[in-house]
């Protein structure tokens, strides 16, 4: 299936099609290609209003995830009919990301695939609010970057390394 990025700000110029083609991978090694995934690179200031609304957060941030389907970290929704072969959708604060990786000295484009990595669990219901879910989503991460390095040749490490 799909994977529709679209790029919702003009602060900081984004390489799609590495970024689409990563997603790709990411979600292949989750077994979740045949669904419909939706990215949107955003600024602070929509991600801003976002983390308000939804996380009583109003600051900018680097992804929020909002998930098509309810399903508990691991599993794969169990689509009745074809529109519901969607995860969901996944915004990068791609202004937040980039003001972090100036600070920093990070790849903007690998920290961007991390990300979305950490976006695309979230999609399939990890979570970490407690060490025993953190574990399970750094875990899945891993794994599933693991993969994209294999591929691409890249290093890249999970999102979640150091919060707990």
């Amino acid at each position: 299936m799909s994977v529709a990025l679209r790029n919702a700000q003009r602060v900081v110029p984004v390489r799609r099609a590495p970024l689409r083609r990563a997603v790709c991978v990411l979600r292949a090694a989750l077994g979740a290609s045949r669904f419909d995934v939706g990215l949107v690179c955003a600024g602070n200031g929509l991600m801003r209003r976002l983390n308000g609304a939804y996380r009583q957060r109003p600051e900018p941030t680097d992804v929020l995830s909002f998930p098509f389907h309810r399903v508990a970290a691991g599993e794969l929704p169990r689509p009745s009919c074809r529109d519901e072969y969607n995860l969901g959708d996944i915004f990068l604060g791609v202004e937040y990301i980039h003001q972090q990786c100036r600070a920093t000295g990070e790849d903007f484009d690998s920290v961007l695939a991390v990300t979305a990595a950490h976006g695309l669990c979230h999609l399939l219901g990890y979570r970490h609010n407690t060490k025993p879910e953190w574990q399970q989503m750094y875990q899945k991460e891993l794994e599933i970057l693991e993969e994209l390095n294999r591929l691409t040749g890249a290093s890249l490490r999970p999102l979640t390394a150091t919060l707990f």
